[in-house]
């Protein structure tokens, strides 16, 4: 995945994030959970690359 896709990934996780809490302060919801577990796995994502290109 490319920074730019990721990036756009990144951005349409977040909306999602932000009407799954809007949602689940209406009626409840685990879509919150799983927005915030995708994003944490793209920080991670995105700092491993990162880390790579450091090292070489």
């Amino acid at each position: 995945m490319t920074n730019e896709e990721r990036r756009n990934k990144f951005n349409e996780i977040k909306l999602e994030l932000i009407k799954a809490r809007v949602n689940a302060a209406k009626n409840g919801s685990s879509k919150t959970r799983e927005a915030k577990k995708i994003i944490a796995r793209m920080f991670t994502l995105d700092k491993s690359d990162k880390n790579d290109l450091s090292k070489t």
